[in-house]
């Protein structure tokens, strides 16, 4: 991490023996200088390192291949979940896939420790191929190959922060562009970076590290969210104020507004028909809200004051293709749900209420999923 020291003379000193005519003795070079660090090195505690390298153990079928995508997705399952969810299972270091029946059906446990642990969101490539991920306090974000259960590509050094090339400072959220350019926020860097995975070069950065405040896309107020969008657009979501922007790949904002009745906005998605923002109130008790962009009007929410229903730190919300009900990480309950567009009761779980675990049923703070729409896992699994 240090660069090679440089030595130097005193070059104003030595002109002026130079025009006295007097003979240029030989100066003695000053005390080389270390480079400063490139990244901070960062401990590692037992809560980071959760579980360990921990598996379901549960036998998993063969992968059927991809014949869906986003825009022509397998056939649904319907209610209460339509689709399988690949899901983040922070503290178990690994990545779990959930059909609708519950069982599992696809699992990436950590490789290694050092360099894969908390996995906190995760998202599909857009040919549903590979899977980016981002983790927050490991300092790095990677790429994992889906068929072969693969790490194939990482950036940023493995507990080391720094705002560098090749350093980060908490990244979160990821997402695999479709041209080929993977986008992280990375929050207490106070930016959001393009990455080109074929060098590692940075191909775009927006806001500063150091300025963190809401002025995009030249600043930002801790970001944790940068989802991009159908057209191209991305949508940015700023700790700071609770702040939400639609912003063009050229950096154009083409809106900007603070989400309302949120505390800590985490990773904001638009609702299915592109129109609405969906956002969860990392916060306890925890909130989802649904509103107009354009007018900063609440058209749907879920709040529970205690009981099952509550939320503790909720850290994304999706509204669902085919049924548009809603499913919600709730973090720190360890578990996931489903929650009825209409009725708003929970009509669907995977994981124990307020118990962590790693067997077959269980969660330890799951942070992120996405859905697959990629693989028609029901008829592989012969169901109706």
């Amino acid at each position: 991490m240090f660069g090679p020291a440089r030595a130097f003379v005193r070059p104003l000193a030595a002109a002026s023996l130079l025009l006295a005519g007097a003979t240029l003795p030989a100066f003695a070079e000053e005390p080389a200088r270390p480079a400063r660090p490139a990244g901070v090195e960062v401990k590692v505690t037992a809560e980071m390192t959760g579980a360990g390298i921990v598996s379901s153990g549960a036998k998993l079928p063969p992968i059927p291949r991809v014949t869906g995508n986003r825009k022509s997705p397998v056939p649904s399952w319907g209610k209460p979940l339509p689709y399988p969810v690949v899901i983040a299972d922070r503290r178990n270091n690994r990545l779990i896939e959930i059909a609708p029946d519950k069982s599992i059906v696809w699992e990436f446990p950590s490789p290694n420790l050092k360099v894969y642990r908390g996995n906190e969101d995760v998202n599909f490539s857009p040919d549903g191929k590979l899977l980016a991920v981002s983790e927050e306090d490991n300092y790095d974000v990677h790429l994992v190959d889906y068929e072969q259960k693969a790490l194939i590509w990482t950036y940023g050094t493995p507990d080391v922060r720094g705002k560098q090339p090749g350093f980060l400072n908490y990244p979160d959220d990821a997402h695999l562009l479709a041209d080929g350019k993977f986008i992280t926020a990375d929050i207490r860097n106070c930016r959001i970076l393009f990455v080109d995975p074929k060098d590692n070069s940075i191909a775009a950065q927006w806001g500063t590290p150091g300025k963190c405040a809401h002025n995009p896309p030249h600043e930002l107020g801790h970001p944790n969210g940068a989802t991009p969008l159908d057209n191209g657009d991305i949508l940015v979501t700023e700790i700071s104020g609770s702040w939400i922007s639609r912003i063009t790949r050229d950096g154009q904002v083409v809106w900007s507004v603070q989400a309302p009745n949120i505390r800590y906005p985490s990773d904001a998605f638009m609702t299915v028909d592109g129109k609405q923002v969906i956002v969860a109130d990392f916060w306890k008790p925890g909130r989802v809200v649904i509103f107009d962009p354009a007018t900063r009007r609440i058209s749907w929410e879920y709040f529970a004051r205690s009981g099952d229903k509550m939320l503790d730190h909720c850290s994304i919300a999706r509204e669902l293709p085919d049924t548009g009900d809603i499913f919600v990480v709730d973090d720190l309950r360890h578990r996931v749900l489903v929650i009825d567009r209409q009725s708003k009761e929970i009509i669907w779980q995977y994981g124990v209420t307020d118990r962590k675990g790693h067997q077959p049923g269980y969660l330890f703070y799951p942070d992120g999923f996405d859905i697959d729409v990629f693989r028609d896992w029901k008829t592989a699994l012969g169901k109706r």
